[in-house]
């Protein structure tokens, strides 16, 4: 991401409109064209929402998750998904999008975004997204801009004012306190039986927990805060104001019309119609508001929130004028106040900090600590004696956070115990400590604490999840395996023996993290935060999750689309099913990615490629990373000089006889591809495929070499990788020997290896000796052939060696 839009051009488009536009989709997917990217969410529920997405289409291993908590970065990842302040400034990405952009005239959040408006570009192109209320702004400060009309996919329309009782099913109730949140979802609870609550205070696990619950059908309501208003995706087809005013952190107030219809405009996804209104407890809405809401007709933002960025690290005092400075465009207002500025002008005055801000390094350290976040949001005096107490200990001894101290903050919120305020209380507070523990350099064994401070969010997630679901679910509404309790740990008489039957039996003996049964979310989560490397997949797609049989791999429309099948679905509640076959999903992308070698199809294939650049590709992404030369010559040759050095890069090669990515020929890559074909041809894969080099053509039973990697010469197949070997050696004048050993490692009989060696353009070994021999009279010594090709003692019907060395 660059910092300075001048340093190099770069295509700047503002897509701009209401809500349910498809506008965060487009930018997902055209950033998925380019090779890297970056999209910066508002929310850190988004941000896990658009990260789901995006793995399921180029698995994890290429996709990084970061918010202020929550990092989840693979070795080499080409996208960033982020919450707008995590995004990297200091990384250089070929596209760039920031989401939300009408937030640059939030009173906090604005100067962020209002930043990345100015500052934040991808080499190649950068989005801007949000409310056409932004249009005017971003004409005026990025001049060049192409602007763009979003038009909403479905109408939306007032419904008038209705009970709770009489809202239809698959309707949202939003209110602005979690206290009303709660005495909301109590009511529907007893009118419903069930319903699920999203608040911006939930961590990501239980947000998810309770949105797949919801999405899954478990419940048909769902209460929550305005978190939903910005580009949560929603099954929703009614949106039910609870109250119409909000405190913003300044004052409480009316909402304003567009405030009312980001909410309202949740209804109504995709090509389905929606509706608003109110609760029957309210007045009826005014028409002029009605008609803006209907019409997504509102006043442009003629000014943005502001904050210098140029900053003076001189002295606490040079750095408070330096943020205080006004803006010189009449564009822009310089922000109110901020918590961090609030915590520098608390800390500055200390003595003790006073003392030690002497240079440049210490008060750039203090600025650093203002920054964290207070997510307790309770009185600020203590939150600023907690920043002063962190800095302290920074400024001393080796610099780091001490282990004991740190203990003593942490170890009380390791407690699963309490109700809802309680639960939320120690989540709001641990968060806090989840965000200095990712902060480079200030504790020592950094891992470690990262890893329990996220182990006890978890576990306050998971038990936040359970009393939402106890208080706010009646029983009878929710499956009893939800637990993995069963009335009796023996298999029934009679069971089914398949692999998968006796999954539920199996969960019930893992143990949770107090050493009890474990409950369904703990697993679920578990294998949602699981990496790649965690799954056990076998040859035949059957998918393993810590020795447990979790779902297999089944045919989809082609090789690189399998489709899931859980095991035992019936298991598991419709939430968690819903989270763990997002995760799969995921997986099952790493899967044909790692088939195809690594190669970013998907990257190639876009809009904006040259037509031969995204034929090649595609061929390439069909063919699972390797493709003939006779398919790819004529595309390959319309490729200009860049673009073929663009593909080498990821490693395609020219090889003699076939164009193919690399690692795609390696035995990790055949196997999977052998997996994949298996399972869309729906047959068993041949015996000795992938590991034999050479099988008789017998073995393949009629089904296709290349399919699985092999390549068919008269009577036999030889493995690609060989058959690319053996022509680079006969090419090559130093090429002898290795030809010579590959030879002797494929072990064919005499007429077979000249037959191959001639169709790679060789001469057969021994021929020109023979002829020879043939001059002075001298016959040959007889060698009598061996049936099939391959020589050596083979199992029936299998086509491969059993002796080999």
């Amino acid at each position: 991401m660059s910092s300075s839009p001048s340093s190099r051009p770069s295509v700047v488009v503002a897509e701009l409109g209401p809500t349910n536009t498809g506008k965060t989709y487009r930018a997902i997917e055209r950033m998925l064209e380019h090779d890297s990217g970056i999209i910066g969410l508002p929310l850190r529920l988004l941000a896990r929402e658009v990260y789901d997405r995006v793995t399921a289409k180029v698995g994890e291993g290429r996709v990084a998750l970061m918010t202020g908590e929550e990092k989840r970065v693979p070795p080499r990842p080409d996208y960033w998904i982020c919450t707008v302040e995590a995004m990297p400034t200091d990384r250089e990405v070929d596209f760039l999008a920031v989401d939300e952009i009408q937030l640059a005239a939030h009173r906090e959040r604005g100067h962020v975004f209002t930043d990345r408006l100015l500052h934040a570009r991808g080499r190649k192109e950068t989005w801007f997204l949000g409310a056409d209320t932004m249009r005017p702004m971003v004409q005026a400060l990025i001049p060049h801009a192409s602007m763009k009309r979003a038009t909403r996919l479905s109408q939306l329309r007032y419904a008038g004012r209705r009970s709770l009782k009489s809202l239809p099913p698959r309707s949202a109730v939003v209110a602005f306190s979690a206290d009303r949140v709660y005495e909301l979802a109590e009511s529907l609870r007893r009118l419903r039986g069930g319903v699920a609550v999203v608040l911006g205070a939930l961590s990501p696990r239980t947000r998810n927990a309770q949105v797949a619950m919801y999405q899954s059908g478990e419940v048909q309501y769902l209460v929550a805060t305005d978190a939903i208003g910005m580009g949560l995706n929603l099954d929703l087809n009614h949106v039910a104001f609870a109250t119409l005013s909000k405190y913003d952190g300044a004052e409480q107030r009316d909402l304003y019309p567009d405030e009312l219809a980001q909410i309202a405009g949740r209804a109504g996804r995709h090509l389905n119609d929606g509706s608003f209104g109110a609760l029957n407890t309210l007045p009826e809405l005014p028409p002029r508001i009605v008609s803006a809401i209907e019409s997504h007709r509102f006043p442009a933002v003629r000014s943005l929130i502001w904050r210098n960025s140029s900053l003076d690290f001189a002295s606490p005092e040079a750095l408070l004028d330096s943020l205080s400075r006004a803006p010189r465009d009449s564009a822009f207002v310089r922000v109110e106040r901020a918590d961090d500025f609030d915590a520098l002008k608390g800390l500055s005055a200390v003595p003790a900090i006073r003392e030690l801000t002497t240079d440049k390094a210490s008060v750039e350290l203090l600025w650093q600590v203002c920054q964290v976040p207070d997510f307790r949001k309770g009185l600020f005096g203590q939150h600023v004696a907690l920043l002063r107490e962190t800095f302290l200990q920074l400024t001393a001894g080796d610099g780091k956070l001490d282990p004991t101290w740190l203990g003593r903050q942490v170890s009380p919120l390791d407690d699963a115990s309490g109700d809802i305020h309680t639960l939320m209380d120690r989540l709001a507070a641990i968060r806090i400590w989840t965000y200095i523990s990712h902060r480079p350099g200030w504790l020592n064994d950094a891992e470690a604490w990262q890893e329990r401070t996220r182990r006890i969010e978890d576990a306050l997630g998971d038990a936040l999840h359970e009393r939402l679901v106890e208080r706010f679910v009646q029983r009878a509404a929710r499956r009893s395996a939800r637990r993995f309790v069963r009335a009796s740990a023996q298999p029934q008489a009679g069971a089914s023996d398949s692999p998968f039957a006796k999954l539920g039996q199996l969960l019930t003996e893992v143990p949770g993290a107090e050493g009890g049964l474990m409950t369904e979310e703990q697993f679920v989560q578990r294998v949602v935060d699981a990496t790649h490397d965690a799954f056990d997949v076998d040859a035949a797609g059957r998918i393993s999750f810590e020795t447990q049989p979790l779902a297999r791999l089944v045919r989809g429309r082609d090789r690189r689309s399998p489709q899931l099948a859980l095991a035992e679905p019936e298991v598991w509640t419709g939430g968690a099913r819903q989270r763990l076959e997002r995760r799969l999903v995921a997986l099952a992308r790493d899967l044909v990615t790692e088939a195809m070698g690594g190669f970013p199809a998907e990257s190639f294939t876009g809009e904006g490629r040259a037509p031969a650049m995204r034929g090649v590709a595609y061929r390439l992404a069909e063919g699972l990373g390797v493709i003939s030369q006779g398919e790819a010559r004529e595309q390959w040759r319309l490729l200009d000089e860049a673009s073929r050095e663009r593909l080498k890069a990821q490693g395609v090669h020219e090889g003699q006889r076939f164009l193919y990515v690399t690692q795609a020929l390696s035995p990790q890559a055949l196997e999977r591809r052998a997996m994949l074909t298996a399972l869309f041809q729906q047959a068993p894969c041949p015996q000795g495929i992938p590991q034999e080099p050479a099988l008789n053509v017998s073995a393949l039973a009629g089904q296709s070499a290349r399919a699985f990697g092999y390549e068919v010469i008269g009577p036999v197949a030889l493995r690609i990788d060989i058959v690319e070997r053996l022509a680079e050696g006969l090419r090559n004048p130093q090429g002898a020997k290795q030809v010579h050993a590959l030879m002797q490692q494929l072990r064919l009989d005499g007429g077979v290896r000249a037959q191959v060696l001639r169709a790679l353009g060789g001469q057969p070994q021994g021929a020109a000796s023979k002829r020879r021999r043939r001059r002075r009279g001298r016959k040959p010594s007889a060698t009598a052939p061996e049936a099939g090709g391959v020589r050596g003692r083979e199992t029936a019907g299998s086509g491969r060696l059993n002796d080999r060395p």
